[in-house]
């Protein structure tokens, strides 16, 4: 069995990254959370999950004008 060796604060900071970078793509956070994550997420994690959310926004949108396009 392979042992997770990161540790928890360290998982939960990617959550929350996650979690942020979410809320900012939608644009709907309240100033005083957004204050609370930055301060709680590793900014390494937060540019790597909003590359990954750009790239799959920018699949599903040609994906989505494909679909309209073929019918």
């Amino acid at each position: 069995m392979v042992e997770d060796k990161r540790t928890p604060a360290a998982r939960t900071s990617f959550w929350r990254s996650i979690k942020l970078v979410a809320w900012s793509f939608m644009g709907i956070r309240g100033n005083s959370e957004y204050q609370q994550d930055l301060a709680k997420v590793n900014p390494m994690h937060v540019v790597g999950v909003g590359i990954v959310g750009v790239l799959l926004l920018v699949v599903g949108l040609i994906t989505l004008v494909n679909w309209v396009v073929a019918k």
